[in-house]
């Protein structure tokens, strides 16, 4: 790649802004480590300026959107940026998304989809594309696609190395691609740049927008934050679908840091990596991540680790154990929702002891946070409890193509309702409750109890179905389904179960089934907080 590509400039206040301007600054700086791969600033804007001529080549363009269905990798992250540049919105799609989340998706506004066999032993991405989208198999041209279940998708393509039909090879995607001397550098800082599709209280995952100018400034704020400088390695192994991914490797992009990944969370890939990089942030983030490490049989023989941060989100007792086993490290934890471009507050490194076990940090700068009563929607006293309410750079714009929850979701002084419980201390730490809102959180995962619900509703013979959490020691918390049966019907456990693996997502499929034929009622509504002391009491009493 000439030099004066890299010395072109793209607008200050946007994503690719962040990666093209370490390639100028620091051109020989480690960019991006997966394991066997190492690529330096230059490298990666290099490939990155080529993936964006393969992008043109598909006929793309800025505003449109494509679909990036593959494991973290660093084609995920060349496209990615190569999309940024041009103006072109990524929709990084859940890889554990089973038939009826992929159709969604995959229907939902997408102009391209880009997917890999990289993960064949693991899941086979081009056979669940394929399912949802079965006229691929006929396409004559699949760079010129007509298909009735996608309508506004023009092209499909499969890197890696079969050959399936419906799908452009990564060789004939090269042959496609613009060369010549045409700007790259399209987007602005207003335009979407990423679509981050989550789980709340709606029955399908909605897509929410992610503008440039907001993940850029989160990014440099984050970096600010950690301390993050040059050549600084950050480990996180959380996936690329995930804002807790993504949100961390701009920040390291900002300050011209190292970004470490992975395909996908594996304890024995995870402990070498961290044994032969030595990172100065461990980026684990969820408990079920953080205890794998903390659990492993090699992790003593790598303390201390040498980090210097490392960030877990749960209670205090548990973040006191992630305190004792990565010492000296300092413990950060966060609040965030994709809906607030991942994170709205961490702590600083230097923090309290109290702070860093007991709050979430101080929100970012230029975000207004407000603790409300839900009934009333006043504000409420310092340290009272509320609802979690922000505006400011990290609010979305809106959900994508999606306005009736968006005008749900935002209201007429553009406060984001975050559906949370938190307080605000006398200095301005966030405290975080629950939930008020009918959501699980599963290992750091969203799911929506009414999309699994709507789910179990179509199964035959099903009257009613009633979806909650269940406390867990590892996952935080994972759904249990309660069901009425019609007159005449019968179902089992392992029916329910088994229908659910094959449609959704494996951290959605309910670990526990339980038969009823009354519900525990307030005047009008189903008490299901009744529900779940019951299911605890049942397995208490069994244990």
């Amino acid at each position: 790649m000439a030099r004066t590509e890299l010395n072109t400039t793209a607008a200050s206040d946007t994503v690719s802004s962040l990666l093209w301007n370490q390639a100028h600054e620091s051109p020989d700086t480690a960019a991006l480590i997966f394991p066997g791969v190492q690529l330096s600033y230059a490298a990666l804007a290099g490939r990155v300026a080529q993936r964006a001529r393969q992008l043109l080549g598909l006929g793309l363009d800025r505003g449109d959107a494509v679909g990036l269905l593959m494991p973290n990798s660093p084609d995920l992250v060349e496209f990615l940026m190569a999309a940024a540049t041009l103006g072109i919105i990524s929709i990084p799609v859940n890889v554990r998304f089973k038939s009826r989340e992929l159709e969604h998706v995959l229907s939902n506004g997408m102009t391209a989809l880009i997917t890999s066999d990289q993960m064949i032993e693991h899941v086979d991405l081009v056979a669940l594309a394929s399912a949802v989208l079965p006229e691929l198999a006929q396409a004559e041209d699949p760079a010129h696609l007509e298909l009735s279940a996608a309508p506004e998708m023009k092209a499909a393509v499969l890197l890696g190395e079969r050959r399936i039909p419906g799908f452009l090879s990564e060789e004939q995607l090269s042959e496609r691609a613009v060369l010549g001397d045409e700007p790259l550098h399209r987007a602005q800082g207003q335009d979407p740049v990423l679509v981050m599709y989550t789980s709340g209280t709606t029955a399908l995952p909605k897509g929410c927008i992610v503008e440039h100018r907001s993940l850029a400034a989160n990014a440099r704020a984050v970096a600010v934050k950690f301390g993050l400088t040059a050549g600084e390695s950050f480990w996180d192994p959380m996936p690329m679908f995930h804002m807790a991914s993504l949100l961390p490797m701009c920040a390291c992009f900002s300050a011209a840091a190292t970004y470490i990944s992975m395909s996908h969370f594996d304890p024995d890939v995870a402990i070498e990596m961290l044994d032969c990089e030595r990172p100065a942030v461990v980026y684990s983030c969820f408990p079920p991540v953080t205890m794998a490490i903390m659990h492993h049989p090699r992790f003593e023989e790598l303390r201390p680790l040498g980090a210097r941060v490392v960030v877990n989100i749960a209670l205090p007792d548990t973040q006191q154990l992630v305190v004792d086993a990565f010492a000296p490290a300092r413990l950060v934890g966060a609040y965030g929702m994709t809906e607030l471009c991942g994170t709205l507050s961490y702590h600083s490194v230097d923090d309290s002891d109290e702070k860093r076990l007991n709050t979430c940090g101080q929100p970012m700068p230029g975000n207004e946070v407000r603790i409300l009563d839900p009934e009333t929607g006043r504000q409420v006293p310092v340290g009272e409890r509320g609802e979690i309410v922000v505006r400011g750079i990290n609010r979305l714009p809106g959900y994508y193509r999606d306005e009736e929850h968006t005008r749900a979701a935002i209201d007429a002084d553009g406060f984001f309702h975050s559906g949370d419980i938190g307080s605000l201390d006398a200095d301005g730490h966030l405290i975080y409750h629950g939930r008020l809102k009918d959501m699980l959180k599963v290992g750091g995962e969203n799911v929506a109890a009414l999309e699994v619900e709507d789910l179990i509703a179509t199964m035959p013979g099903v009257k009613l179905v009633q979806v909650v959490g269940i406390p867990d020691e590892r996952l935080t918390e994972v759904p249990a389904a309660f069901i009425e049966m019609g007159p005449g019907h019968t179902l089992s456990e392992a029916e329910v179960i088994e229908y659910c693996k094959a449609r959704i997502a494996s951290f959605k499929v309910p670990r526990y089934v339980r038969f009823v034929s009354e519900w525990p009622m307030s005047a009008t509504k189903i008490q299901k907080y009744r529900l779940g002391e019951q299911l605890q009491a049942e397995l208490q009493a069994r244990s």
